[in-house]
């Protein structure tokens, strides 16, 4: 039972290549559906490792990745299609590129890794995730709302920026007064 979670977070990858076929045909419906789930699963697996403690190794690495994943693919390949301004994706791709890094470098330069979401990365996820669903919603029913969606861009915008501008300040502190790596 305690796998529940990582099998979940497996689900969310496997997930991500029919997201992006079906963006890629213009079945923004289906994109959209299993978009969805997707999201929902982040939840999910996030909310059943607290509750039951099924927190694993594993899943420390795989969820955030399959996160940023998802979000990448998806984002590209609506920049891709004229769905998503270029600039909006960039920031997002950015941030995740150098959340990646910065782990990978810390991890070899300092040690563990530990440490959870602060609230703006879960403000930016949250806005990231709804503005690619309405994003999909308005491609897959044509609705008059691309004025409210192209607003939205701004918010996710800006929430990704900020987002990164804590990512780096945080762990750029902790690796400057974490103690020196016994050799």
């Amino acid at each position: 039972m305690r796998h529940i979670p990582n099998l979940i977070c497996l689900i969310r990858l496997a997930l991500i290549w029919p997201v992006a076929s079906a963006l890629h045909e213009g079945r923004y419906l289906l994109a959209l559906a299993l978009f969805v789930v997707a999201a929902i699963s982040d939840g999910l697996d996030g909310f059943l490792a607290k509750r039951f403690n099924w927190v694993s190794e594993l899943g420390k690495v795989l969820d955030p990745a399959s996160d940023k994943l998802l979000l990448v693919v998806v984002f590209v390949e609506s920049a891709w299609l004229g769905l998503v301004p270029w600039w909006v994706t960039a920031a997002a791709v950015a941030r995740d590129v150098m959340i990646a890094l910065g782990a990978l470098i810390y991890r070899a330069w300092i040690g563990p890794l530990r440490g959870r979401p602060t609230l703006i990365s879960k403000i930016n996820t949250a806005a990231q995730l709804v503005y690619l669903a309405g994003v999909m919603l308005v491609a897959a029913f044509a609705l008059p709302l691309a004025g409210e969606v192209r607003a939205f861009a701004f918010i996710v915008f800006a929430t990704t920026v900020l987002s990164g501008l804590d990512y780096l300040v945080t762990f750029t502190h902790r690796a400057w007064t974490a103690p020196p790596r016994a050799a």
